[in-house]
């Protein structure tokens, strides 16, 4: 019996093919074997709306000295460099995203004294909706932080009982709404009249002293701490970022970006400003020249611009510290990568 209950559907199933081969001529049998082995007879086309992207860069150099005469120091050094990029685009939806990251260190001498020569991880995301040819209503998020310690420099060595910066500390947020002006792929320029910046310092020393503008702690008389100092600090005011990336000649490419921002409730004229360039040469497949700056002006940032001034007494009658212009600069040669 369960031998007849097994041979019922290969029966039945023999039935239909042969039911099939009768109803159906041989073209239409092809195109019923053909379907059922290719479901799809052409392949979907590509989704064009994402272009992903970006480069890869890893630089590294060695100086080695011994018994030489004209004098010097061996030293080590290697940069890592990381610019991707993933941008949405279909109807009237926009959608840009990019993700820059950065790090180098030198080594020197025969202590193996390291260096902090760049640190840096900043991440964007903007969204727009297209209001016409070349206008979209548009709304950015930024942060901006680093990876490492940063330290006092004394006769040219950090000093770590004197740290000045660290990981979210300071770190940068900002999210704005405003109008996106993009006439072609190259430039894009975003206007907005209500942006919100917020200042990070996760470090209570650091705090406490007031880095990067947040508001320091109080002391008595004493020298006795009344209150801490925050960690946060809230600004409203008005922002511009200008963008653009071109080829400027064979094998050269140029990325830079500018941003300015005003506090409308505390000195507006003190616009902060924040100017960042990569130009890259492609010298073969894998190797590359890369030329990274970095400008900042934030007038809450005080820097040791000279050295304190002293009275008869040995009273500090000027600081030396006050706001100023930073600047960066990083050549590098050595691996890349596009991705």
């Amino acid at each position: 019996m369960k031998k007849n209950l097994l041979l019922l559907p290969v029966v039945l199933f023999s039935l239909v093919l042969n039911a099939q081969d009768e109803l159906l001529n041989p073209e239409e049998r092809e195109s019923v074997f053909t379907n059922l082995q290719s479901p799809q007879d052409e392949d979907a086309p590509a989704d064009t709306s994402w272009n992903t992207g970006g480069t890869l860069g890893l630089n590294f150099s060695q100086v080695y000295l011994e018994n030489w005469a004209a004098g010097g120091q061996s030293s080590i050094s290697g940069t890592a460099l990381v610019n991707a990029f993933a941008n949405y685009k279909k109807d009237r939806l926009s959608w840009d995203n990019t993700l820059d990251l950065a790090y180098g260190i030198l080594r020197q001498g025969d202590e193996g004294v390291v260096i902090k020569t760049d640190d840096r991880l900043d991440f964007s995301s903007k969204f727009g909706y297209k209001a016409s040819k070349k206008w979209y209503y548009s709304g950015l998020v930024n942060f901006r932080t680093q990876f490492a310690p940063g330290y006092e420099l004394v006769d040219g060595v950090p000093d770590e009982n004197n740290l000045i910066s660290q990981f979210l500390a300071p770190a940068y947020t900002l999210a704005s709404l405003g109008m996106d002006y993009k006439p072609n792929d190259k430039l894009t320029v975003f206007l907005s009249p209500v942006t919100y910046k917020q200042t990070i310092v996760l470090n209570d020393s650091l705090a406490d002293v007031g880095a990067f503008g947040v508001e320091a702690a109080e002391f008595n008389e004493f020298g006795e701490k009344v209150t801490d100092g925050r960690n946060f600090r809230h600004e409203v005011g008005g922002y511009i970022r200008l963008a653009y990336t071109a080829n400027l000649v064979e094998n050269v490419s140029l990325t830079t970006r500018a941003d300015f921002f005003s506090n409308y409730l505390n000195n507006p004229e003190n616009i902060d400003i924040n100017w960042e360039m990569l130009i890259s040469m492609k010298i073969n497949k894998f190797m590359s020249a890369t030329i990274t700056t970095q400008l900042i002006y934030d007038d809450d940032i005080t820097l040791q611009k000279k050295d304190p001034v002293l009275n008869d007494e040995g009273t500090v009658v000027d600081s030396g510290r006050g706001p100023g212009v930073q600047f960066k600069e990083v050549l590098a040669i050595g691996f890349n990568y596009k991705f």
